[in-house]
């Protein structure tokens, strides 16, 4: 497995990682496979979403934040567990197709690493699984 380290800036943000992720696949010189993303956190996590326009995380981050509020009376006392929760509803994991030596993301498709708990140094962890 490849390793990618990351470093986050923000309590929360989403970064955009397909450009990492392309770089990946161009070393590999794949035809066809599948790229497992898997990282290896609990108050982070991995999505697929529209990368085109800006807004959109800005508002998941919003959104995330009015559903999942830092001041509810939680039971878990480290103080991170909206993050705990943000994270699980996404997940730590992505399966994305490649094809032609390309991922196959649609037009306005880009893979983001979530941060919910940082600022942090964090870890991308990458396989391709080769297709006939």
């Amino acid at each position: 497995m490849n390793m990618i380290e990351i470093e986050t800036k923000s309590k929360n943000e989403f970064i955009d990682i397909t450009s990492l992720l392309k770089s990946e696949v161009a070393l590999k010189n794949l035809n066809s496979a599948v790229l497992l993303v898997y990282i290896p956190h609990t108050t982070a996590c991995v999505t697929i979403n529209e990368s085109y326009d800006p807004d959109v995380a800005y508002d998941i981050l919003s959104s995330m934040q009015k559903l999942i509020p830092e001041n509810f009376h939680y039971k878990h006392r480290e103080g991170n567990s909206p993050s705990h929760i943000k994270s699980g509803l996404f997940g730590n994991q992505l399966l994305i197709p490649v094809s032609d030596g390309q991922l196959m993301l649609g037009k306005w498709q880009g893979v983001f690493f979530c941060e919910y708990d940082g600022p942090r140094n964090r870890k991308i962890y990458t396989e391709f699984i080769k297709t006939v």
